[in-house]
């Protein structure tokens, strides 16, 4: 019987409220990916149809109305030349070399996103986000501006009191604030102008795009599409895209809701390790495999190693230590909970995991953001 013993002294400096987060997340990511029941997703969970896709739209725009938190016109002279310019569309035509001290004014950039099928009438979500020097949009009105798609046509129109999340004060030379205030939304606060051609596939054809390239999952779609639908009407062209043939005039959006709410067991991923060296976070998305090896860090030190014996060998310390003994098959959440068990931080388990990769006796994808 193969064993794994781990050799682990018991670290002075330690962090109990780092290693108890990151024991309870591993505790729980154990339990869930370790787990090997099979369970099934549905195709429209997995894959899109190629052609139905949002577009992404820009404008700029200004928001008036504030209370003396706009943008400082000194600092910011296209503000005065957009609120001129306005004017000047209105029938107001300022005075040559007028200068406008305008503080309850602000420019502001706009996105919004245009779903799929959208049709001239129907609102959308603005994002309104300043990119001079107001202090808070708080409390301002976006007046009527255009949203363009990449091709430079207007989409949509967009005007409204902007909505926003974060509140701040001050007073005295101090001040307090939560969240961000130079940022706010206005929902339903646009008006598609424009619809965006959508097909549906081409001629007898539609698409299938998983959202996700894997050979294994795309075979299974088109397995459970012939077996379920008809056969013979699904082949895959790649490891991403599946090919249907589909009927025609108003039946086609019928079967694209059959099709799409088969339901088809996905290959198990990659496995992967993410790590998030600001936080210390570390997540794994399935149970990761180790090879045997052994890590040292600071006064820290990790023994993995394979026995072919039915008892596991002991390597007994003079000095004052924790002793782990896991059984077969050394697990990653195994070896990151023993870590938390002796003390090691969050900082100790990246240069850990890193070095492992390094070694080659991680076998997962190690991803450091």
């Amino acid at each position: 019987m193969k064993g794994i013993s781990l050799l682990l002294p018991i670290k002075s400096d330690t962090s109990s409220i780092g290693r108890g987060i990151v024991l309870s997340v591993f505790c729980l990511l154990s339990s869930v990916f370790c787990s090997s029941v099979a369970y099934a997703d549905r195709i429209k969970d997995m894959a899109s149809i190629q052609g139905v896709r949002d577009n992404q739209l820009t404008g700029y725009g200004l928001v008036v109305g504030l209370d003396g938190t706009g943008d400082q016109t000194t600092q910011t002279p296209f503000t005065v030349q957009s609120f001129i310019s306005m004017l000047s569309q209105l029938g107001v035509n300022l005075p040559q070399g007028t200068s406008l001290q305008l503080k309850n004014v602000a420019a502001v950039s706009l996105t919004a996103t245009l779903p799929a099928f959208a049709r001239p009438g129907q609102h959308i979500d603005v994002t309104v986000s300043s990119p001079g020097n107001a202090k808070s949009l708080r409390g301002g009105t976006l007046l009527l501006s255009s949203l363009k798609g990449a091709d430079g046509q207007v989409y949509a129109m967009a005007q409204g009191n902007v909505l926003v999340s974060g509140a701040g004060a001050s007073s005295g030379g101090a001040s307090v604030q939560v969240n961000h205030l130079n940022v706010g939304r206005i929902p339903d606060g646009a008006q598609v102008e424009r619809a965006v051609p959508t097909l549906l596939g081409q001629g007898e054809f539609i698409h299938l795009e998983l959202k996700a390239t894997d050979f294994t999952t795309v075979s299974r779609i088109v397995e459970a599409i012939n077996g379920q639908i008809a056969p013979d009407i699904a082949s895959a062209l790649d490891g991403r895209v599946i090919r249907v043939r589909a009927p025609g005039g108003n039946e086609r959006v019928a079967f694209i809701s059959k099709v799409e709410n088969l339901e088809v067991n996905p290959a198990q991923g990659i496995a992967k390790v993410i790590i998030n060296a600001r936080t210390g976070s570390i997540v794994m998305n399935q149970a990761v495999a180790l090879d045997a090896c052994a890590v040292a860090h600071g006064n820290l030190t990790v023994v993995i190693s394979t026995m072919q014996t039915d008892e596991t060998a002991i390597d007994v310390k003079t000095e004052k230590g924790g002793l782990v003994q896991l059984q077969k098959g050394a697990l990653l959440s195994e070896v990151v909970k023993a870590l938390n068990s002796i003390g090691a931080t969050p900082q100790d388990l990246l240069a850990i995991l890193q070095a492992m990769k390094s070694a080659g006796a991680l076998h997962a994808d190690l991803d450091i953001i």
